[in-house]
């Protein structure tokens, strides 16, 4: 008998060795209510249970032990023993397993085998996640391929304008253009060149006015000579008084010598005043001597200087309302204005929009070394409408982002950014907006203040489809069609 129980103490003591190394929790349950054996891996998940049936031990969890046996009950009611499960306690996933046990005593036991998987379960997870991301963005190329192939279908039926425009050649620094507004600027410029008559520019900012400058120099009889380029309204009105008269020594602190004015350097010569309807009135004085007698007196000096100076001026203001304001004097304006040249802003010469857009896709591919060789007739179409506020600038700056921003050798509309926020001196953004729109169908029009709308808000938020479609109160899916729609690419625009 005792060589019996020794069999079963050494059996009990094995199994027990057996249990206690599992990395798995091990529970022999009692009755749904009782635990009477753990493991160590299941005493240091859980605590120790044993001691907890009727009296809570403080260190336990009252809902962990009420949520262990009910997990025991239901298995038992669903006559799940033997089979695997999965439960979340405290979003903790386990695998658990139910087996029967019979008890020495014939009492009715179970093993509890539990093992913790929610690193697994997360991996899985993760997994899974990856794979949605792998498959959206492959959806989304799959989308940019499809929207490049749509684009390239359309190309291949529109005309390049620049293949026809292309071997016109214009020089750097000439005036483009060939309308007959154009023709007629060149005509007054070659005939008033070789007189030495003062010359007044007038225009919109951005019209070119300084090209006009440099074209009457270099058709003059003074090409040869010095020619010098001032803003009137980068420099206060005591230095540019010193900087064209110059100033005798003495004549203020620091002069210590005399220093000569730029009329005298430029002498023989011809200057040009840019901004000249900013001057002060003592300066409007100091010039009208100039032009009245050709002489100057410096800074600090008493003496006359005779001077050779011919003088082309250039403005963006109304000189004329600016002489009823009492802001300017009449009899320089009448000294100025003696031939005045006009330059016409560029929405009364779009016919030039074409040989004007030729040449700075010249200048900005060869500046950013973009092979640019396809200008389609929807692009044009794009810049003929809109009203150019800004004038040539404007769309120097238009064309140079666009050759910048593509991605092919082609500007397409997802390159075109016109400014809508330009403002224009002669008509509002509304007018300027709506003209744009004049004579499309109603659908088209609403389709094209849809596509601006969209394109001003991703702006506004750098490219955060997120919070645009938040903010126009629209799912992101719609959303996101919308802007394929239009060809908009939110990476662009942050």
């Amino acid at each position: 008998m005792d060589g019996i129980e020794n069999d079963i103490e050494r059996l009990l003591h094995n199994q027990r060795n057996l249990l206690d190394i599992l990395p798995e929790m091990v529970l022999l349950v009692h009755g749904g209510n009782s635990v009477e054996y753990m493991n160590p891996s299941a005493i240091s998940f859980f605590g120790d249970l044993r001691k907890v049936p009727t009296e809570k031990s403080p260190e336990v969890q009252p809902e962990t032990t009420g949520m262990l046996f009910e997990i025991l009950r239901q298995s038992l009611e669903h006559n799940q023993l033997g089979t695997q499960q999965e439960i979340n306690l405290n979003d903790t996933y386990l695998e658990c397993f139910l087996a029967p046990f019979e008890g020495y005593r014939g009492d009715h036991l179970h093993w509890l085998f539990l093992r913790d998987i929610s690193q697994q379960k997360s991996n899985v997870q993760n997994i899974s996640h990856f794979h949605d991301n792998i498959e959206t963005m492959l959806l989304k190329e799959i989308h940019e391929v499809k929207d490049r192939d749509r684009v390239r279908k359309a190309l291949s039926l529109e005309k390049n304008y620049l293949k026809d425009t292309f071997n016109i050649h214009h020089e750097e620094g000439t005036m483009v253009g060939s309308s007959k507004a154009m023709r007629d600027l060149r005509a007054m410029v070659h005939q008033v060149a070789k007189s030495d008559a003062t010359i007044l520019i007038t225009g919109e900012s951005g019209t070119g006015k300084e090209l006009v400058a440099n074209l009457i120099r270099e058709t003059s009889n003074r090409c040869n000579k010095p020619f010098l380029k001032i803003n009137c309204n980068t420099i206060n009105d005591s230095l540019l008084e010193s900087d064209l008269f110059g100033y005798e020594k003495g004549a203020f602190t620091g002069a210590d010598s005399r220093r000569i004015g730029k009329l005298e350097v430029v002498d023989s010569g011809t200057i040009f005043l840019d901004e000249i309807g900013d001057i002060s009135p003592r300066m409007q004085a100091a010039l009208l001597r100039v032009l009245q007698d050709g002489e100057i007196i410096r800074v600090g000096g008493n003496s006359p200087v005779r001077i050779d100076v011919r003088i082309i001026a250039a403005t963006n203001m109304d000189l004329s309302a600016a002489v009823q304001e009492g802001t300017f004097r009449l009899d320089l304006f009448y000294r100025l204005n003696i031939i005045n040249i006009c330059m016409p802003p560029l929405r009364q010469r779009k016919e030039d929009i074409l040989d004007l857009v030729t040449h700075f896709i010249r200048r900005y591919r060869r500046i950013f070394k973009k092979d640019i060789t396809f200008l389609p007739k929807s692009i044009i179409n794009r810049l003929l409408a809109h009203d150019w506020p800004g004038n040539i600038r404007e769309l120097e700056n238009v064309i140079q982002r666009a050759v910048l921003m593509s991605k092919n050798n082609v500007i397409t509309e997802n390159e075109l950014f016109l400014d809508m926020q330009s403002g224009n001196p002669n008509s509002t953004n509304e007018f300027s907006f709506l003209q744009r729109l004049d004579g499309m169908p109603l659908q088209k029009m609403i389709a094209e203040i849809e596509r601006e709308i969209i394109s001003h808000t991703l702006e506004k938020h750098r490219g955060n489809v997120a919070t645009t479609a938040q903010q126009l109160q629209i799912g992101k899916t719609a959303f996101y069609n919308k802007m394929k729609r239009y060809g908009i690419t939110p990476k662009n625009l942050k």
